[in-house]
């Protein structure tokens, strides 16, 4: 069990963090490409930050509980900052019944989930409002999530793409990760207010996210 917890927690290499900004860059692409289902412009253009873990394990780790691995990047003052990367897991949240791998988005709507974003860690649902975000590239779903939500959550198993009740689940800095990928030390606040470039490999995921969370001119 301990050395399941190492390897569970160790930091990744630079070939498995490239592989995984590249599966958040397609996971985006495919859930934008389906405007009936996609996140809606108007939250889209509202975005302080948006995370992605894509292959979200369940089952498969530590006493069966869910956890995954991704990466997140927030709307600066010249566009999208470099990804930093942050790992989420526990809680008894809403996952599809059954589900093996699941992508799950996170969307910080205003200030306040930004700042969320820059804890070392915080739970979804208590330290941080959250909730299930509506879906349809133009639907106008009566929600309150404008008044009183900070981060919207989805997650896609099996095609579906839906808003997901993440309640619980807590979201952590992963900071091994993040300076594995970038050869030094960076502050998240400093990586995501947009002060470290994007680096090659992130330039594809960075570019993706901007076409389709862009504000309104």
């Amino acid at each position: 069990m301990a050395a399941a917890t190492l390897t569970a927690h160790a930091a990744s290499d630079k070939a498995t963090l490239d592989s995984r900004v590249a599966a958040a860059t397609a996971t985006i692409r495919q859930i934008m490409n389906v405007p009936d289902s996609a996140i809606p412009d108007k939250i889209a253009q509202q975005a302080t930050c948006i995370g992605v873990i894509p292959g979200m394990k369940k089952g498969a780790f530590i006493f069966g509980a869910e956890y995954g691995r991704g990466v997140v990047t927030c709307r600066t003052g010249h566009g999208w900052s470099a990804p930093a990367f942050i790992t989420i897991g526990g809680g008894s949240f809403g996952l599809q019944l059954g589900a093996q791998s699941t992508d799950v988005v996170l969307v910080a709507v205003n200030q306040q989930g930004f700042q969320d974003l820059l804890k070392s860690k915080f739970k979804l649902g208590g330290d941080a409002a959250a909730a299930a975000g509506p879906v349809g590239r133009n639907s106008q779903a009566a929600t309150d999530w404008k008044m009183n939500a900070e981060l919207l959550t989805y997650s896609r198993s099996k095609g579906l793409f839906a808003g997901v009740d993440l309640t619980g689940a807590s979201v952590t800095q992963s900071t091994d990760d993040t300076t594995a990928f970038y050869g030094t030390a960076h502050p998240f606040q400093e990586i995501l207010a947009g002060n470290v470039p994007v680096p090659a490999d992130a330039k594809p995921f960075v570019r993706t996210v901007a076409k389709y969370f862009h504000s309104v001119q």
